[in-house]
């Protein structure tokens, strides 16, 4: 046996003359204020020491022998194939236990009062619904062993049985295979407030989604800043970096915020500076809960009262509105597809159905989803503020496993009038699809933009003339269809600001164009001589035979003929014409970032 280094005896463990088996620990050194073991290489009797406790020795010295014994060696050493680093059942080693106690704490099933409370109103706990968000065992927790920042109020113990993680949950998981940055305030916890160790795990999560470019979940719910949180030397908090972080992403990453419950205040805010909202039913979202508006002497009012689901579904706060948890995790795993490679199979609706979409009657209304779910793959659609800017239809869908963003109007709103809420419905959409790298796809039923007194005092101008803006700064392929009414402006804004600005631009054969409403153009252009005749039958007759003309001039087929379109189609080819039409653009790559406003 030599020394491996230069050291100092710390303790022999066995005894001259002893039996040994290749792998037991016989003696401790210490170099560098660090032990180091020195096992048997071989099985035998142990020799004498050379050296005691407290002597140095060099590097290579000899410091005893293993002589083969005469008995049965083999036996000996068959008492263990290799012991080298075994030092008994390392599970059951102190500081794994220590850790391991500790830990429990953080697990739901240490808290079976606060999960059966939450259970009890329907709802999962924020651990419940990371399991069912992220892939099976995929999920890798940061900051699992925090507490709330109150050491100088409460005990260590309390803290600890009591502000597990100190009410965030957060990690990386995968989601559809791509890691994902996943954050879920737990509502069990202080009320899901935002304390100021959970402030520093966030930053910690936003940081590295930032740097690694990965997508964000946020489960919202909570009640917003804690003013428990007294161990921190400060006056207000207004310093803290996670607002600026979050909004940092806006158009980097895809971002997904999910209320359940009650999500006031600062987790609000955060709320809002999602790309997409997923909310339940039974959720409130505000900028201040009953606290706050009381204390602000705005009256006393119930959580209940305060941005019900239903209110912020209809003014836009909401994407997408779901029942419960369940639904609103699946809805934020699909959101996410859609920013990922394309399935391997997909299945193509019944393409014929295509051609009943649009009435032979120019006059009836129809359902423009129609048209949106029969272009994209089966099961792929996701329709987005459903319950706001009611004048037009936003989705994303998959066409032939590609992702793609889909434009529609809605004549069944304001007979497909682009108002205020429309166009900034739509133009928000364009800003999603740009900084994410989504093709755009319009479909258009539109007689242009809702005009009138009322309509002007909603800023409709401003509104409206954001659809230029947001299509002059896209970076991704535009392909317009126009299924029935392409009017005016409102037309041109439907495709990009002009027919030929995008990639192309088709026309079914029940399409009908003019730089206005066709019934419009006619009585204004042929005032005069429609005055002229009798009010009655006479004059619709005469109306009747004008306004024929002006839809057979503005026909779909003559408006190819002029080149103002690039082609019409058959409805039922619609679907194999657009993935082609796409395969022939690119994404142009990024010019810094593209940013999403808010609303």
């Amino acid at each position: 046996m030599h020394s491996p280094l230069h050291a100092q005896i710390v303790q022999w463990l066995v005894q001259p003359g002893q039996a040994v088996a290749r792998g037991d620990l016989l003696l401790i050194v210490e170099a560098m204020k660090m032990e180091h073991e020195i096992r048997a290489e071989v099985g035998g009797v142990l020799g004498p020491h050379f050296f005691v406790a407290g002597e140095s020795v060099e590097d290579g010295v000899l410091l005893s022998n293993i002589e083969r014994s005469t008995q049965d060696i083999q036996g000996l050493e068959g008492k263990t194939e290799d012991k080298v680093g075994e030092g008994g059942d390392s599970a059951d080693r102190a500081d794994l236990q220590r850790w391991r106690t500790r830990l429990a704490f953080t697990q739901d099933a240490a808290r079976p009062d606060a999960v059966a409370k939450r259970h009890a109103l329907g709802m999962r706990t924020a651990r419940e619904n990371i399991a069912a968000l992220v892939d099976t065992g995929s999920f890798v927790e940061y900051g699992a062993l925090a507490v709330a920042a109150q050491r100088s109020r409460r005990s260590e113990e309390d803290l600890i049985a009591n502000t597990p993680a100190d009410g965030m949950v957060c990690g990386i998981g995968t989601v559809h295979g791509q890691r994902t940055v996943v954050m879920a305030y737990d509502a069990t916890v202080l009320a899901g407030t935002q304390g100021m160790r959970n402030h520093q795990k966030t930053d910690r999560m936003l940081g590295l989604a930032l740097q690694h470019r990965l997508p964000v979940v946020l489960l919202a719910e909570g009640g917003g800043g804690r003013p428990g949180d007294v161990d921190m030397p400060i006056v207000a908090g207004l310093h803290v970096t996670t607002f600026a972080s979050f909004a940092r992403l806006n158009g980097r990453v895809p971002v997904v915020g999910i209320a359940a419950g009650r999500c006031f205040a600062g987790n609000a805010a955060l709320l809002g500076c999602c790309d997409v909202v997923i909310a339940t039913k039974n959720s409130n979202i505000g900028m201040g809960g009953p606290a706050m508006v009381e204390g602000g002497g705005l009256g006393v009012f119930r959580p209940e009262d305060i941005g019900p689901a239903a209110v912020q579904h209809g003014k836009g706060v909401i994407d997408v509105l779901v029942d419960d948890e369940a639904q609103a995790v699946a809805a934020a795993r699909q959101y996410l597809g859609y920013f990922q490679s394309a399935p391997t199979g997909w299945q193509a609706p019944d393409a014929a159905a295509l051609r009943a979409v649009v009435p032979e009657n120019r006059l009836r209304v129809y359902d423009t989803r129609l048209a949106i779910e029969g272009i994209a793959d089966t099961g792929s659609v996701l329709y987005l503020r459903m319950g706001f800017g009611l004048g037009l239809h936003t989705a994303l869908v998959r066409i032939e496993g590609r992702p793609v963003g889909v434009l529609a109007n809605n004549p069944a709103h304001l007979g497909g009038a682009i108002d205020a809420d429309a166009a900034d419905k739509a133009a928000r959409f364009l800003q999603l699809c740009n900084a994410h790298g989504l093709p755009v796809v319009s479909l258009v039923d539109t007689p242009g933009f809702m005009v009138g007194p009322a309509t002007e005092e909603t800023a409709q101008v401003r509104h409206v003339s954001r659809m230029f803006i947001a299509a002059a700064h896209l970076r991704v392929p535009y392909v317009s269809v126009v299924l029935r009414k392409g009017y005016g402006l409102g037309a041109m804004a439907m495709t990009a600001g002009g027919f030929h600005a995008p990639l192309a631009t088709a026309a079914w054969p029940s399409a009908e164009f003019g730089a206005m409403g066709l019934e419009g153009a006619v009585r204004l252009g042929y005032r005069k001589e429609l005055e002229a005749l009798p009010q009655g039958p006479q004059r619709q007759a005469w109306f009747d035979e004008l306004l024929a003309r002006h839809v057979e001039a503005g026909s779909a087929l003559n408006m190819a003929t002029t080149l103002e379109i690039d082609t019409v189609i058959d409805p039922a080819d619609t679907r194999a014409w657009l993935a082609a039409t796409l395969s022939a653009g690119r994404v142009e790559p990024h010019d810094g970032f593209g940013a999403i406003d808010t609303w």
